[in-house]
């Protein structure tokens, strides 16, 4: 009977079973809707919902390839940075979480800098990975600002920052806190450079990241329903023991109330960024109304700059 049981019972279910494993990411529910959307047509319409119109969250290579020209670019290696100085530990390793991290993106860090062109013009991008550690800051993404703040200076690029994080990375402690003013500084000195400094809003940017460099841009553009803000409704009510209007820490209604510039959807955003590089790296009007030279064969006697021949000291002679 084992022949029949390891054997031939094997063979006929093989043969009857047609159905195959579905995947488990194949079908994803919209936040919005709650509608079923495909995977394939999620990537097909930038992970914007055809149904509502929500933004789920992109991958931060996706969204690179989305915004330079032709899907190309060239990713800039960043600085080795000192893994767990202070040695954290809560219910997991700090070491474990950044292996776990690592192995889940391919990636080093939270942030990923890309250099490439953006309608025809020279760009350096710093793009924020929501899925590493909820994008969270710490030294290595301080060094990667830092670091594409500096490229797009010695380029004499635009420089766009795209955030995507729930701010400060709490297993570095005052660590991360430092990457605040260090980012802050990056930020000036492309300002002091004369380069355009342009934010990108995405969801969610949110604690450490909001008080600091997100805030700062020439512009800032927003997504459509981004969650923007520095801390969470829940605290920010229970501290002033009062309700907070609907759509608060929303792209649109700062946008409304003066914060963010613009509101672009995601399938208009290129072609927004485009447009705002060509108007902010337009070369500037020089004065044509230059100082002429003085016309030759006029001479300075005494101080006249007439051409002239002063004669006052003959006459007072005479």
């Amino acid at each position: 009977m084992n022949w029949i049981t390891n054997f031939v019972r094997p063979k006929i279910k093989a043969l009857i079973s047609s159905k195959k494993d579905v995947p488990d990411n194949l079908w994803m529910k919209c936040p919005g809707c709650e509608t079923m959307l495909h995977h394939q047509e999620l990537v097909r319409n930038l992970n914007v919902c055809h149904h509502c119109g929500h933004h789920l969250r992109m991958d931060v290579m996706d969204r690179l390839q989305m915004l330079f020209d032709e899907g190309r670019f060239q990713q800039v290696d960043l600085p080795k940075t000192a893994v767990d100085p202070l040695r954290f530990r809560d219910r997991k390793k700090y070491t474990d979480r950044l292996k776990d991290a690592q192995s889940a993106t391919g990636r080093k860090d939270a942030i990923v800098v890309a250099q490439g062109a953006v309608g025809g013009k020279t760009a350096v991008i710093a793009a924020f990975d929501f899925s590493f550690m909820g994008g969270s800051m710490g030294a290595a993404v301080g060094d990667g600002l830092v670091t594409a703040s500096r490229l797009a200076v010695s380029l004499k690029a635009p420089f766009i920052v795209i955030p995507a994080s729930g701010g400060a990375r709490m297993q570095e402690g005052m660590i991360s806190l430092m990457q605040m003013p260090r980012s802050v500084i990056a930020v000036e000195q492309v300002k002091e450079a004369g380069l355009p400094y342009i934010v990108i809003l995405t969801d969610p940017t949110t604690g450490g990241v909001s008080a600091s460099f997100a805030m700062l841009g020439d512009i800032h553009i927003a997504e459509p329903g981004a969650q923007i803000g520095f801390a969470g409704r829940r605290v920010i009510q229970e501290t002033i023991r009062a309700s907070l209007p609907d759509g608060f820490q929303t792209a649109e209604y700062l946008c409304s109330h003066g914060m963010v510039d613009l509101v672009v959807p995601r399938s208009a955003l290129r072609q927004k960024l485009v447009t705002l590089i060509q108007l902010l790296t337009r070369p500037r009007v020089e004065d044509k109304q230059r100082r002429k030279p003085e016309a030759k064969g006029k001479r300075k006697v005494n101080g006249d700059a007439r051409g002239h021949h002063d004669t006052s000291d003959e006459e007072s002679g005479a």
